[in-house]
């Protein structure tokens, strides 16, 4: 018999914040850019619009983590969320299962918190106006997470349903103190923009590279299979530095990335890999002008740096529900 912890939503919110979240995902890409992770194969298995996925990793001083879950668009409409997911820490020596995590919580705050990462260290210094293109539960996350790592002026929002994007700005403008205004369109939000975050479950590109002004840097979260491409062509022939979260994930399900390689616009040795990035090992950004791009579609060992910290936490505080199985 093991006894496992439970932590639901609220536990995770409760112990896990969004400079905890970053700090996490920064020793997360750090271990994996400096080899010392261990990371399978993402699985993904579509069916129509959805897509079912499976991440297995650890490292260093972790007991394995797999987590399974699902994006399903139409959720939306249904007022859910677009990704449900389940976290399930394994014990480092024994393989005993030690703790089972309600994963979407964990799946926001990691993603948007590593896309905090990457902004902290592609954007310029100075990058201040916020282009944010989808308004739900992700495009929230990421307003407060890269908000942690620049001083914003300016917050601009477009969603296909505007009534979201008139949501998010009066909760997050009271919550942030930050200046928000919804934009009718996308290049509207664009135009101008310091920092671009793409953060759809779109197949069609939203963020295009005409509109984009010297010295931006780009995120997409959404282009996650190779169907989904959150941006046009030219934003990747605009670049002067592709970052990827690992090369050869992105190289076969990161949809701009895979359109690219197979038309011969672009090479793998072309791909900067974030991990490199933070730990130092390369340099993505070299002037001010460049445009930089960073495409994410998700990786274990951000779950597996995750969970550790909120376990860590969670055992300290007190939260959670312990069972025996």
């Amino acid at each position: 018999m093991s006894e496992v912890l439970l932590l639901s939503a609220a536990d995770v919110n409760a112990v896990f914040d969004v400079g905890t979240a970053i700090e996490s995902q920064r020793a997360a890409f750090t271990a994996l850019g400096r080899e010392e992770a261990l990371l399978a194969p993402r699985a993904l298995l579509p069916a129509g619009d959805d897509v079912a996925f499976c991440y297995v990793s650890r490292l260093p001083g972790t007991g394995p983590v797999a987590k399974f879950g699902s994006v399903n668009p139409g959720n939306a409409e249904r007022g859910l969320p677009s990704v449900s997911a389940m976290v399930t820490v394994l014990d480092e020596t024994t393989g005993r299962p030690v703790a089972v995590i309600e994963g979407t919580s964990v799946t926001t705050l990691r993603t948007s918190a590593a896309s905090a990462v990457a902004v902290d260290r592609l954007a310029r210094p100075d990058a201040s106006r916020l282009a944010v293109i989808g308004c739900g539960v992700q495009g929230r996350a990421h307003v407060r997470a890269i908000a942690a790592v620049r001083a914003l002026s300016e917050v601009r929002l477009h969603s296909r349903t505007p009534e979201s994007a008139t949501a998010m700005a009066t909760d997050l403008e009271e919550e942030l103190g930050l200046s928000f205004r919804v934009a009718d369109s996308s290049e509207e939000a664009v135009e101008g923009a310091d920092i671009v975050t793409a953060c759809t479950t779109s197949e069609q590109p939203v963020v295009r590279g005409a509109w984009l002004a010297p010295g931006c840097t780009v995120v997409s979260i959404g282009s996650f299979t190779p169907r989904h491409s959150e941006v046009d062509a030219e934003v990747l022939a605009r670049a002067a530095a592709i970052v990827v979260d690992d090369v050869a994930t992105a190289a076969e399900q990161a949809g701009p990335i895979v359109s690219a390689l197979r038309d011969g616009a672009l090479a793998e040795a072309d791909l900067l890999p974030l991990g490199q990035v933070t730990a130092g090992l390369v340099t993505a950004r070299r002037t001010p002008e460049d445009i930089v791009f960073f495409n994410s579609v998700g990786l274990g060992v951000q779950d597996t740096a995750a969970a550790a910290r909120i376990v860590e936490l969670a055992r300290a505080k007190g939260a959670g529900t312990v069972v025996a199985l």
